[in-house]
């Protein structure tokens, strides 16, 4: 039973990426996105893992999702639905390079067995110590690039008055 939740979860998760990429509106590829990461999150409830099932709702398909859509209506204000495609010829070869990205990633797994070079931590104590201890200064770097981006995008998208 496990195995047809994950193959039926992962087929949506890998339907939900397609959608996210060769989707031209912008709000509708961030609902995609939402429907991936949700995905995700049942894909470590699959796992028994979960503490990053509840961290990737709350966190990614919360928090990020609502950050990326204000950002969407920001600076793509009333063009949503019209215009011609810019990236046109892009999304036509995502998929391609998708699928072969896709099959050689399969192919390493294929080979080395999918086993990991290091066993993660276990328990959320254990997850907690190793993100404020060994992976603070990464974690806080995050943090500043996206508000950074978030300003980058604020200062691009501003209008000047006349």
């Amino acid at each position: 039973m496990p195995w047809l939740v994950f193959a039926v979860v992962a087929a949506g998760a890998v339907l939900s990426a397609v959608g996210l990429v060769v989707r031209t509106n912008p709000l509708h590829g961030a609902l995609f996105l939402v429907a991936n990461l949700f995905c995700v999150a049942v894909l470590y409830l699959v796992q028994r893992a979960e503490f990053l099932a509840l961290a990737q709702v709350i966190v990614y398909a919360g928090a990020i999702m609502v950050l990326f859509v204000f950002a969407i209506m920001l600076l793509v204000p009333g063009r949503a639905e019209t215009g011609p495609d810019p990236l046109r010829g892009a999304r036509r070869l995502a998929v391609p390079v998708a699928t072969g990205l896709g099959l050689v990633v399969v192919l390493v797994v294929a080979r080395t067995g999918g086993g990991g070079s290091a066993p993660p931590p276990t328990g959320v104590g254990a997850l907690g110590r190793l993100l404020f201890t060994d992976y603070l200064f990464p974690f806080e770097v995050t943090s500043l690039l996206l508000l950074a981006a978030l300003v980058g995008a604020l200062v691009l998208a501003k209008r000047t008055p006349g």
